[in-house]
């Protein structure tokens, strides 16, 4: 065991682990050792890591060990300490995990911590039990933690509370979840820095000092391109800068393409990947267990299905795993997995991120995952010991995706990883914070912007800006202040709370910031609960019809108080369920190295044809779609890596402008949108719109006015 620092080596806690990891013949890595050195000294930091490399004992085992070192003598038989590990993770699917990898180690040293799972699962009766005897460590999502917020005694919950983990950083930063989670950070911090001056928070505490240490903040990620951003967002509220503690261990990883017999027959776009389903199966059989990861969860179904058609031995150890799936049978997959049970799950980005499923030798991805970081994660779930090589196969759902798998491959081995930045000045996140605080026991609006101001979202929020969300959330702002339901919040004695009732139940309710549809339950009019269906898709069926869900074949009876009502049907042919929401876009990285992969395949064409070029090594992707690239060249032309690809083509169906800017299907919206209210300046015409991630389509009814004349200007950043 190589030392790191003297304060944690001579520590009772650093010994007793140090005596554990011994018993169970395990060897910490430094980055463990330094994360346990800097819990120990009060710090702040946080922990970068590939996946399966023990990310998560690098903080857990720190405090643990900050516990010990504060009570050597006693720390087995001291109970009811109080919250010391709040452990934030966006995925419910985590947490079980975490949790019995937490319970294990605190067995095993004879502990009496309880480690408690908060999440939209968790029971009203456990929720209750959570109350009245907090655990010393609690497992909690975003939303979980401002439904805390939003009920008494929050305050005395975490008065006692020494480290908040933030565990997959890297998934949070960015999104509204992750301002969620910036806001929470900045409360229990406030609520800690009142507390050692002595100073009342909302009459929850009493008016004296109390001997309570800094809070410790740590984030724990995987690699992003903007590691010491995400550091900075995180800690923001914090007074400590904080450390970055980096893992210096290679991970292997084999990426291998999964080919179409014939390429020239392989569809160029569409979602046909099922047509490779028997290729599958071999790859399935030579594993001890197959994660195969669906972008969609309808394409999940299908894919279940097909599996099971082409291999009907495999029933009974192949599962489905998707977030409309319910609850239990999830949690049954999830621990089959963890048991080697299982020979496959289809899955989708429900089992992404940080689930310790050792029995799991392989990982195909279907389609392209649209992004470097989500597909080394995906890639992470195989092989999730540090030693061992994460094996994954990429499935093309048409053919222009092996162009990304090559792509993939190179960002891989550039480390050319995404960055995820951060989000600013989110208001609609600020004010349903602001009502959830008001529900509890309200809150002095000059205290709280403090708190707010020194998150990094709200960092640049005007005193103006926080008069306006104060307005809008008693008063319903200048537009809503004609309707009742909008005055929310009442002011009583310089106090901001919501007294009704039945505003403060719905509020609970809506807590989070994900929108989507509505979603209805799906039962079996004998009982039984199977998952979850988007209303739009079940307003389309009518009774008799047959749908797919949970991979099972269910048969529409009715709708009955929310709730929609089947029987299991044997027809073979069914409707499967789309989702709203399961479109990912292209990667701003994925994009370039796209572009340079295309490039490439003009160079290689080039020199397969030229007798004079000397020919240039590619990658197998590259030269097995070299006659698709052909085809390409022979009709139209092939871009070059600083080149827009602009084509034209009238049909039966009109005219049709293609441009190919491989920025992914979000940017190509807007482009679109630009182009064709630039081009309507030009001369009246009316246009309707498509778009994927490799570029758009404008069609009308006349020809449309693009030539080398005006494409500069048309294509042009200005304005």
């Amino acid at each position: 065991m190589e030392p790191v620092d003297k304060i944690l080596t001579g520590s009772p806690g650093f010994a007793v682990i140090g005596q554990w990891l011994k018993a169970n013949d395990r060897t910490p890595f430094l980055f463990q050792q330094q994360s346990w050195e800097a819990i120990v000294k009060g710090r702040s930091g946080l922990v970068n890591a590939p996946t399966g490399c023990g990310k998560t004992y690098a903080v857990f085992l720190g405090s643990i060990i900050q516990f010990i070192n504060a009570h050597p003598k006693d720390y087995q038989s001291r109970s009811r300490n109080g919250l010391q590990l709040l452990w934030i993770t966006p995925l419910r699917a985590l947490a079980k995990d975490i949790g019995r990898a937490m319970e294990e180690v605190i067995t095993q040293l004879g502990m009496s911590w309880k480690v408690g799972i908060r999440n939209g699962d968790t029971t009203v009766s456990e929720r209750e039990k959570q109350k009245r005897n907090v655990p010393e460590v609690l497992i909690i999502t975003p939303e979980s933690l401002h439904l805390m917020l939003a009920r008494k005694g929050y305050i005395e919950t975490f008065e006692t509370l020494r480290v908040l983990a933030v565990d997959e950083w890297h998934e949070l930063l960015g999104s509204k979840r992750g301002v969620q989670v910036e806001l929470a950070v900045s409360r229990v911090s406030g609520i800690r820095r009142f507390a050692r001056l002595g100073i009342p928070v909302h009459g929850a505490l009493e008016a004296h000092k109390r001997n309570v240490d800094e809070l410790q903040v740590w984030g724990i990620s995987a690699t992003i391109g903007n590691l010491e951003e995400a550091q900075s967002v995180l800690l923001s509220s914090s007074t400590d800068a904080g450390v970055i503690i980096r893992a210096n261990i290679a991970k292997r990883i084999e990426v291998e393409s999964i080919f179409p017999d014939e390429i020239e027959n392989y569809p160029w776009a569409g979602h046909l990947g099922l047509k490779l389903v028997d290729k599958v199966i071999p790859i399935i059989n030579s594993s001890r267990t197959t994660l195969i990861f669906i972008n969609t969860r309808g394409m999940s179904e299908r894919w279940y299905q097909a599996i099971l058609t082409a291999a009907p031995d495999l029933a009974g150890a192949i599962a489905l795993h998707h977030g409309s799936i319910e609850q239990e049978l999830r949690l049954w997959v999830e621990d089959a997995l963890h048991e080697g049970k299982l020979k496959a799950v289809v899955c989708t980005a429900s089992l992404d991120l940080g689930v310790d499923f050792r029995p799991v030798e392989t990982v195909i991805q279907v389609g392209s995952p649209k992004g470097v970081a989500r597909f080394l994660q995906r890639a992470g779930r195989s092989g999730h010991q540090p030693d061992a090589v994460s094996k994954i196969y990429f499935l093309p759902t048409h053919s222009l995706e092996l162009v990304e798998a090559a792509a993939l491959k190179s960002a891989i081995d550039k480390s050319f990883i995404e960055s995820r930045d951060p989000r600013m000045l989110c208001f609609d996140v600020l004010i349903q914070y602001l009502c959830t605080l008001a529900i509890s026991y309200g809150f002095f609006p000059a205290e709280i912007f403090e708190e707010v101001k020194s998150t990094f979202c709200f960092q640049d929020i005007t005193e103006d800006e926080w008069r306006e969300m104060l307005h809008f959330i008693t008063a319903g702002g200048s537009a809503l202040n004609q309707y009742d339901e909008f005055k929310k919040v009442e002011i009583i004695d310089g106090l901001y709370k919501i007294n009704n009732r039945r505003i403060a139940m719905r509020h609970r309710m809506h807590i989070g910031t994900i929108v989507s549809d509505s979603m209805l339950k799906v039962k079996f009019i004998s009982g039984g609960y199977i998952g979850l269906i988007e209303e739009y898709f079940i307003s389309r069926l009518s009774p008799g019809d047959a749908f797919t869900l949970a991979g099972r074949v269910l048969e529409f009876i009715m709708i009955k108080d929310m709730t929609v009502l089947v029987r299991r049907s044997n027809s073979t042919k069914s409707n499967v369920p789309s989702w709203n929401g399961g479109r990912m876009p292209l990667s701003a990285n994925l994009g370039f190295m796209l572009r340079r992969k295309i490039n490439e395949a003009f160079l290689y064409s080039e020199s397969v044809s030229s007798k004079k070029l000397p020919l240039i090594r590619t990658d197998i992707e590259i030269e097995t779609l070299n006659p698709l690239f052909n085809l390409q060249a022979s009709l139209s032309q092939i871009p070059r890596e600083n080149e827009l690809l602009i084509e034209q083509i009238e049909t039966k169906d009109g005219f049709h402008l293609f441009v190919y800017p491989f920025e992914g299907r979000l940017v190509h919206e807007a482009m679109a949108a630009v182009l064709a209210y630039r081009l309507s300046k030009i001369m009246p015409i009316t246009f309707s719109i498509a778009m994927n991630d490799y570029g758009f389509e404008l069609l009308s009814d006349q020809p449309i006015p693009v030539d080398d004349t005006n494409a500069h200007d048309l294509f042009s950043p200005d304005h």
